[in-house]
């Protein structure tokens, strides 16, 4: 149920569009993005907020606009309210998601297909490709997994926040942001070497180089800590570094 609220002074003056949540229309300010919007209607978001950053990809969005045939998708806390908006939340996408141990799996095609064998009926069609709020050739990577090309497939799918939009417009029902997690792990596992740097870290925390830093920080108090050692620090070009 959606709160009443009276109207500010500012909010008067605030250019206000009429959206629908849950098939009832509500006034909100064109500022907002669709989920501060549904926040301003009176709901309380339980599911489906996440990081409000758009990188967890828990606030897929369906939606129409007002006189317009085409079904639209997003990240709810990226995306802008339009005039006439409306929306349905999706904060999860059924979708069967494949059991593995990946130390014993091969970075080859067949694996792919052994888990996911519903990627051999891909249409190239690219309807996953056109929802993708993240702009991923999703049909690209489905294509590089059909060819083996773990590599390739990895890097496309690198930016995958797993809102599942792919999933739910595919005709040939791949649960493609499930194969991009497979592929990822495939190339992290047995493409990519480590670096030395990592290694070198990993054995100074093992051999416990870092244990009285860690002691001296754990023992000051919050107003130290925020102000000397986060404000007050020195921060590295990276360009440079």
């Amino acid at each position: 149920m959606a709160k009443t609220k009276s109207k500010t002074k500012a909010e008067n003056q605030t250019q206000m569009v009429k959206i629908y949540i849950m098939g009832s229309m509500y006034e909100v300010p064109s500022s907002l993005t669709i989920m501060k919007a549904i926040e301003y209607a009176g709901f309380k978001l339980t599911r489906g907020s996440g990081c409000r950053a758009g990188f967890c990809g828990a606030c897929a969005t369906v939606y129409r606009k007002e006189g317009d045939f085409r079904i639209y998708t997003a990240l709810a806390c990226q995306t802008q309210v339009e005039e006439g908006m409306y929306l349905t939340q999706m904060p999860f996408v059924p979708a069967n998601k494949a059991k593995y141990d990946i130390d014993t799996l091969d970075p080859i095609a067949s694996t792919i297909l052994r888990y996911y064998p519903e990627v051999a009926r891909c249409l190239s069609c690219n309807a996953c490709s056109r929802v993708c709020p993240q702009e991923i050739q999703v049909m690209d990577y489905v294509q590089h997994c059909l060819h083996g090309e773990i590599d390739k497939a990895a890097a496309v799918s690198f930016d995958c926040v797993q809102c599942g939009l792919c999933a739910i417009r595919c005709p040939a029902e791949i649960p493609q942001y499930h194969v991009a997690t497979l592929v990822r792990r495939l190339h992290g596992k047995y493409n990519m070497k480590p670096p030395e740097t990592l290694e070198k870290r990993v054995r100074e925390i093992e051999d416990g180089v870092f244990e009285e830093g860690f002691k001296e920080l754990m023992s000051l108090p919050e107003d130290k800590l925020r102000h000397k050692y986060y404000h007050e620090r020195d921060f590295v070009d990276q360009k440079k570094a």
